[in-house]
This record gives C-alpha cells, sequence and structure tokens, in this order.
C-alpha cells in the first residue's frame, strides 16, 4: 500500500481476526487506502478514534455488521456512522461505500436503506400490523396473557402466540417483557 499523505487511513475493528485479515487484504488493495490500525473491541476503535480525531477532525465512521436491525442501525447514526452496511456484501460494494463516506455521503446496503425509509415514514410503529396483531397488541397492554387473548377472540392459544412472534418480528422486539412494555407504552387512546 502506498505511503502517500493523501491516501484515506482506515482503522478495522472486528473481534474476528480472519475478518479482519481478510477486510485488510481487500482494502489494501485499493489504491488511496491505507489501513492504520485494527482493534478487538469497540472500546478500543474509540480509543483509536480519539487520538486520531485530535489530529483528524474530520474522522468519518463506517459499520459493517452482521445485524440488519433498524434499531441498531438507527443507534450506529446517532453515535455518527455515516454509513451502516452488511458483512454479507460483495467487496465491492464495501468500496463503494468507503468512497462514498470519503466523498461526506452517507451509504446504507439498499435493503437496510429501505427499511430506514418505512421505518421513518410509519410514525406509529403500530402501522406495522395488521388489525389482529393491533387488537391482540391492545389486550396484552391491558395485562392479558395469551391464553386469555385466545378466550377472548375465540382463537387457540397456538394461534395467539403466532400472532405474538409476529409483533416481535415485524416490531423488532427481543422478548415478551419488551413486548408487553411497547403494548402498554403504545395503547391505543379511547
Amino acid at each position: 500500500m502506498s505511503d502517500s499523505k493523501d491516501a484515506a487511513r482506515l482503522i478495522l475493528v472486528d473481534d474476528h481476526p480472519l475478518v479482519r485479515d481478510g477486510l485488510r487484504a481487500r482494502l489494501e488493495a485499493v489504491p488511496g487506502f491505507a489501513v492504520v490500525g485494527e482493534a478487538r473491541h469497540a472500546e478500543h476503535a474509540m480509543t483509536l478514534a480519539a487520538l486520531l480525531h485530535e489530529r483528524f477532525p474530520d474522522i468519518r465512521v463506517l459499520v459493517l455488521s452482521m445485524h440488519d436491525n433498524v434499531e441498531y442501525v438507527t443507534n450506529a447514526v446517532r453515535a455518527g456512522a455515516r454509513a451502516y452496511i452488511l458483512k454479507d456484501l460483495p467487496g465491492a460494494e464495501i468500496i463503494c461505500a468507503i468512497g462514498a463516506v470519503l466523498d461526506g455521503k452517507t451509504f446504507f446496503s439498499e435493503e437496510l436503506g429501505a427499511r430506514l425509509i418505512q421505518a421513518s415514514t410509519l410514525r406509529d410503529p403500530r402501522e406495522r400490523l395488521t388489525p389482529r396483531e393491533r387488537n391482540i397488541l391492545d389486550q396484552l397492554a391491558e395485562g392479558l396473557s395469551s391464553k386469555q387473548i385466545a378466550q377472548r377472540c375465540g382463537l387457540s392459544v397456538r394461534t395467539v402466540e403466532t400472532h405474538r412472534q409476529n409483533l416481535e418480528r415485524k416490531l423488532e422486539i427481543d422478548d415478551q417483557a419488551e413486548q408487553i412494555k411497547f403494548a402498554v407504552e403504545h395503547r391505543r387512546s379511547g
């Protein structure tokens, strides 16, 4: 790799040495890129970035992740990331993302970009749900169990549980406690 002063200086962060090695090899093959550091953990990366930021205040962050959860993307952007791309992308797209960030632009994997736009246009997360799912969510907010909801709606407990799994997926909620918390916080008024 060229030692040119104009080369984009990159720091790689990943807890897997093999991933870092592969990224380093791919990035160092690109004219104008110089991998200047590596970190195994975000805390180490933040220390490196802080040191570099003192000398280079325009430092930019790109997140390469296996997680496609919109909440993760949103949190990364709030923390200052200019790009968020998934690890399963071809190397050429990763290079394109780095180029976009270096040009002062943002970059998101196509699928993530579409999901972010959808999430931002749906002001009420309940809009992602079917009427039945909204009804079950409202009953969860009342404190009813799946068995009670099934009895009230004339459904099997298994059907209610399937709807609850769909709620978790659509609302990107990890467990039943979070589902109930969401239900209470987004209870339908009236």
